[in-house]
């Protein structure tokens, strides 16, 4: 018997359960992992209001570290007593769990559990936003949404050891700092400025080649006029709620843009990019390029607390929940 946040009906933060949970033994393909540490993502609360559904019931969660317990038949990729850390596999808001072993990346010596924990997902998007999407390159400019959040601060670190000029939106002059101290050359508060005009003051009136937001409805109309002509918009969450319908005769008023709504799993679909992925993040944060700043950590039993406050914009950086 282990614990775990399991949920059984969509709602707010008060519907995390606390409570006992049967773990079995690996079957084929599995490993069994005893966590050490979980992150908490933007993802979380969406799957927990039913924004995306999930078959319930259900334990919360998408990506955690720990050490790997025991193996199922057929598993190659990892061995009893290895430390590993994941994404992509829902049920990381337990002590103990199964994980597919395809999914998991093996550790570094120098790059701690709770780090994993916290970044494997936001890592993870951050390397597919920056180096598989749109290949950032030196002399480009970008525009990232919620600089100071989890994505965006590792985002902006990246993007700036590319050679990058970055642009930022935040919303307060505090978040505004944390960016700047961060590789952010242009922080943007929202709450004051408009952004796409200060993003084509910035530019001499040329735009953008990329804008990746995070934010969804309060920023998407404003984003695409922040694009150059054939410029890419990357939409990849809805803080804010999701964007309104949008006629595609749009994207060609405005510069025959392109639009996409990237998810994780689909770059990452078998262990080789797991690992691919994990491994060129492993590499900038353990060069010191990208810092991996765990701002809040929280008692996995108080996970609905750490959803109230990361839904009230309260966290920067990464959240992590201890086990």
């Amino acid at each position: 018997m282990t614990k775990a946040i399991r949920v059984y009906e969509a709602g707010g933060p008060e519907v995390l359960k606390w409570e006992d949970v049967d773990v079995a033994a690996p079957g084929a393909g599995e490993a069994l992992v005893r966590q050490t540490a979980a992150g908490l993502n933007f993802i979380d609360t969406y799957q927990r209001s039913g924004l995306y559904p999930m078959t319930l019931p259900a334990i919360m969660g998408n990506e955690g570290a720990g050490v790997v317990e025991a193996v199922g038949a057929g598993v190659t990729e990892v061995q009893p007593g290895d430390r590993v850390a994941y994404h992509s596999a829902p049920g990381a808001y337990a002590e103990q769990r199964l994980v597919p072993a395809w999914l998991l990346a093996k550790l570094p010596d120098d790059i701690s559990d709770q780090q994993g924990a916290s970044m494997m997902l936001k890592g993870g998007t951050a390397q597919y936003l920056l180096r598989q999407i749109y290949e950032v390159k030196a002399g480009d400019t970008i525009v990232i949404h919620a600089a100071a959040g989890g994505v965006g601060l590792i985002v902006c670190q990246w993007a700036k050891h590319l050679g990058a000029t970055v642009i930022g939106t935040v919303g307060s002059d505090d978040k505004a700092e944390l960016a700047k101290a961060h590789g952010c050359d242009h922080p943007i508060v929202y709450t004051r400025e408009d952004f796409t005009a200060r993003v084509r003051e910035l530019t001499d009136g040329k735009g953008v080649p990329v804008v990746y937001d995070s934010v969804g409805k309060d920023t998407f109309m404003g984003s695409l006029d922040c694009l150059q002509p054939r410029g890419l918009m990357v939409t990849f969450g809805n803080a804010s709620g999701p964007p309104d319908p949008l006629n595609v005769l749009a994207l060609s008023q405005k510069g025959s843009l392109f639009l996409t709504r990237p998810t994780l799993g689909h770059y990452t679909p078998d262990h080789a990019a797991v690992v691919k992925v994990a491994n060129d993040l492993f590499d900038v944060v353990s060069s010191g390029a990208v810092k991996i700043e765990i701002n809040q950590t929280y008692a996995l039993k108080d996970a609905a607390q750490a959803h109230r406050d990361l839904e009230s914009r309260k966290t920067t950086g990464s959240t992590v929940f201890t086990i």
